[in-house]
């Protein structure tokens, strides 16, 4: 179903206990993820606009919303919450961010997705009634009278770009990917207080606010590199699997990080890493050192494959740097191994429905 008050009402009934568990699917899935995701994931019953029905082989469950992911790469994986995890994250968010009973939240992201769907829960608490936008549109979302709003980077670019006025929000979430530290500044300077957020579906969402995990969260980074997190956030299992990443009370993520002055920094993924020629390259760390240049508005980083190196650092932009400019750049803060050795220039970062860079379609050795 889209986005709207019959939506919000499932999500309101289900957190309450008097409804059935949600499992929100976008109608712009293409047919096949769609089946996919049913196929997999089980749902007792299929809402849409034309009524309901129920499908055979379904499986209840105890949870209360379930979010899936990875549909766009694979087999989907089903992400089960319950009411006092997504209650605890989105209490914990509105009491960090200073939010006040009454005021209210705008909802542009899906809410198949975690962010998307935790717009509507902080409402629920809030007490009032989320601003549902079926799209996003940069006019739209300025002149929506939110008080609050969550958005991934690509969005703030656009609101950015239009020149809508970003002060009117008392709040932009901003996370889903890591954010270009010029664009975070631009948008400040323009009046917005901007809070990065850090999380997934299986934390409920962000819950680590401008690098400080939330109270009742704890962190730690582990042996080998990956960020590790522990609370009543954290979900209570995939969906008809046995796999979850659980160390004790630890949900131990697919993201490399470190922690200083009590600040958590995500370098980039655990698989992102690229090995070139032997050497061990972070992704995320390039991309970060190539969003600081002058000539770069975007930038993803992926591996792809070479015959000589196995794999190579190859640099995709939104700009007009040149191969020989982003070599020189990195070089200058990196090991030389981590200069890119390939430049493709795009109009625009292809994203995910998440607003997510869409890095399976990146990494294919065929856009060369």
């Amino acid at each position: 179903m889209p986005p709207g008050p019959a939506l919000f009402d499932a999500v309101r009934h289900a957190l309450s206990g008097d409804g059935p568990a949600v499992l929100p699917l976008s109608p712009d899935l293409p047919r096949p993820a769609l089946e996919a995701a049913l196929a997999t994931l089980r749902p007792t019953h299929v809402v849409t606009p034309d009524g309901v029905r129920r499908e055979p082989g379904g499986v209840p469950t105890d949870a209360t919303v379930i979010i899936a992911t990875s549909g766009s790469t694979g087999t989907p994986k089903g992400v089960e919450l319950t009411a006092s995890a997504l209650t605890a994250s989105a209490r914990a968010s509105l009491t960090r961010l200073g939010a006040h009973e009454g005021e209210r939240w705008l909802c542009c992201l899906p809410p198949a997705h975690i962010s998307g769907m935790q717009v509507l829960i902080r409402s629920l608490l809030g007490g009032t009634e989320p601003i549902i936008h079926e799209r996003f549109s940069p006019g739209d979302v300025a002149a929506s009278g939110a008080d609050h709003v969550s958005l991934v980077p690509t969005q703030l670019r656009r609101l950015l770009d239009t020149g809508a006025d970003v002060s009117v929000f008392r709040t932009i979430l901003l996370g889903g990917a890591a954010a270009p530290p010029g664009l975070i500044a631009e948008a400040t300077r323009a009046g917005a207080r901007i809070v990065t957020t850090y999380g997934m579906s299986e934390t409920s969402g962000g819950c680590v606010y401008d690098g400080v995990p939330l109270d009742k969260v704890d962190l730690e980074i582990g042996g080998d590199g990956r960020v590790r997190i522990a609370g009543p956030v954290l979900f209570s299992g995939y969906r008809l699997r046995e796999d979850a990443p659980f160390d004790g009370r630890w949900f131990v993520t697919s993201d490399l990080g470190v922690v200083g002055d009590g600040r958590l920094s995500v370098l980039g993924r655990a698989d992102d890493v690229i090995n070139t020629g032997g050497q061990k390259v972070v992704a995320g760390v390039v991309a970060e050192v190539l969003a600081g240049h002058p000539g770069v508005r975007d930038v993803a980083v992926v591996g792809r494959p070479d015959p000589e190196w196995g794999e190579i650092v190859v640099a995709v932009v939104v700009g007009d740097a040149t191969l020989e400019d982003l070599r020189s750049f990195t070089r200058e803060r990196l090991p030389a191994y981590a200069a890119p050795r390939a430049v493709e220039t795009v109009a625009a970062i292809p994203l995910l429905s998440n607003g997510k860079p869409d890095l399976t379609a990146l990494r294919d050795p065929s856009r060369r």
